[in-house]
């Protein structure tokens, strides 16, 4: 079984300085105040022009972020490929609603398709649906509710990137995952993911939908997308995370009065993410599996699965993934191991990643253990190489 306790391994990739960096960051966001107190300051010297851009770049932004650009990142993707890591580069500009900001968003997504064909190192590209649509046009389609003639037109519009996205894709032969988002604008990506893979996952799994098990209907969700898949005759791509919008998901919830999607406990999380990974392996042969966790436990019986299963370590139809900067020691030691571990490597302009790195700040802090558990595992290391 894969140990997850070498850091000898799982900081491979970091220099003394860099570990020094990342030992200090998580030091800082570790204390909840400071970080919610530091993203506003952050938010307001950047809005005023205050020339602190520097000192993102230098700290925060180096830790999780590959680069403003997808020249930029070159230097990750190839540090990464040296342990046998992919990358997804995933271009992380948030809270766009133009037509103009809609295309750029299509063109640079099918930029990061081109940047990944015939490159090993990385091998998926990913993008958001609200990347490429208005916010409230998705969750009028989720609610059911009918459409002008006007947003029938741009919905039309939509369809159209995510299909270009799609084909592109197809065509270069790479896997492409299509992220969730908030629940009530869910059904409308859904719809696309479904179209999209009848369209283009046979004879293999080239779009992925992604399925968030911090949802109670998600599990089901899950086995219902494959009996459509099985109806249709293409294949699953299913990522599988646990969620990113739980506070905001409880508390509309509470706010409009109805049932919370969430799961009640962290427990009831865990538990349905596991049965979506047995009944993805139990489906290996027409289900590509990417589990995206930082959790360990989960990353122990995908392996133990795959082992019982006689599914090999460099299975092209199972991954496993994380977020840049973060849970090192579960990438680089699965890799090590022979597993395909590919890394979400954003990118993006400073001031338009800032929403995504105050988000990875505050899941950092509010996730019960997650700093402690990467500074521990620092700590570690840096005692390791001091009696060197």
């Amino acid at each position: 079984m894969v140990s997850f306790d070498n850091t000898e391994v799982a900081f491979s990739g970091k220099s003394d300085k860099d570990l020094k960096r990342s030992y200090w960051l998580f030091r800082l966001i570790g204390n909840p105040m400071l970080v919610n107190v530091g993203s506003g300051m952050t938010k307001f010297a950047l809005a005023i022009h205050f020339p602190i851009k520097g000192m993102i770049k230098a700290t925060i932004f180096k830790q999780f972020v590959g680069g403003e650009t997808i020249e930029e990142c070159g230097k990750t993707v190839e540090a990464l490929g040296k342990f046998g890591i992919g990358t997804i580069l995933d271009y992380s500009v948030e809270g766009k609603e133009s037509e103009n900001d809609f295309e750029h968003c299509k063109a640079e997504t099918i930029a990061t398709i081109n940047r990944a064909a015939n490159d090993v190192h990385i091998p998926f590209c990913v993008f958001k649906v609200t990347g490429l649509a208005r916010f409230a046009l998705l969750e009028k389609l989720s609610a059911g509710a009918a459409l002008t003639a006007e947003e029938q037109q741009e919905w039309q519009r939509v369809e159209n990137r995510v299909d270009e996205i799609s084909k592109t894709a197809h065509d270069r032969n790479k896997p492409l995952f299509i992220d969730a988002e908030e629940s009530w604008i869910q059904q409308a990506i859904d719809n696309l993911a479904d179209a999209m893979m009848a369209k283009y996952n046979a004879p293999r799994a080239i779009v992925y939908n992604t399925f968030q098990l911090y949802r109670k209907d998600r599990l089901d969700f899950l086995e219902k997308s494959f009996e459509k898949a099985q109806q249709g005759n293409y294949h699953l791509g299913a990522k599988l995370v646990r969620g990113a919008y739980m506070e905001k998901e409880r508390k509309r919830a509470a706010d409009m009065n109805y049932p919370s999607p969430i799961q009640d406990t962290k427990a009831d999380t865990d538990r349905d993410y596991d049965l979506a990974i047995r009944f993805c392996v139990g489906h290996n042969d027409r289900i590509a599996l990417c589990a995206g966790t930082h959790n360990e436990a989960s990353s122990r019986l995908l392996v133990q699965l795959m082992q019982e299963k006689n599914v090999s370590a460099g299975n092209p139809y199972i991954y496993f993934s994380q977020l840049l900067g973060m849970s090192d020691h579960i990438s680089f030691n699965l890799s090590n191991a022979g597993y395909n571990v590919a890394k979400y490597v954003p990118y993006g302009p400073v001031k338009e990643v800032l929403p995504y790195l105050i988000r990875r700040a505050q899941e950092n802090t509010s996730v019960k253990g997650q700093t402690g558990r990467e500074l521990s595992l620092i700590i570690k290391e840096k005692e390791r190489r001091r009696k060197k």
